[in-house]
């Protein structure tokens, strides 16, 4: 069955790094839709309060598959904001348990804060419409192997 594969996602722990941000934890994951199949995303991985405020601010590109994961010690209300970053991007709203709750665009260097309309656990970024492009939809799966904060 798929679950077998959604299960077989790849840790790649990039080492140290240099420049003042550093290299960040990247991980493959599986994203498992309501059909049964598999779409993977590459995510960085924002842990820590200073890495989770930096986000992807700064940054002129982001390639489909690709994305920043932000990673909260609890379930809470999550908000994010635009500003500072360049490119357009989409947003899931993740439960504890890897199900997306919800999915907003957010524009360029906007103010304007999204917030999750329940309580969330994970945040993850990726180029806008990425979500869209791939057929992923809320009660769609993310994981199998989400990091602990």
């Amino acid at each position: 069955m798929c679950l077998v594969l959604f299960f077989c996602a790849v840790l790649n722990c990039a080492a140290g790094g240099s420049g003042a941000q550093g290299r960040l934890e990247t991980l493959e994951l599986q994203i498992l839709r309501d059909d049964g199949t598999l779409a993977p995303v590459l995510a960085e991985i924002a842990r820590t309060d200073d890495q989770r405020a930096r986000g992807l601010m700064g940054r002129k590109s982001l390639a489909d598959g690709k994305g920043m994961l932000f990673v909260f010690e609890r379930d809470r209300i999550l908000s994010f904001w635009m500003k500072d970053t360049l490119i357009p991007l989409s947003i899931a709203y993740v439960a504890y348990d890897g199900r997306i709750l919800e999915i907003h665009d957010m524009q360029p260097q906007s103010l304007r804060t999204i917030q999750s309309g329940r309580s969330a656990r994970y945040a993850l970024e990726v180029p806008q419409g990425w979500f869209a492009r791939a057929n992923i939809k809320p009660g769609d799966v993310l994981g199998p192997n989400l990091p602990k904060e």
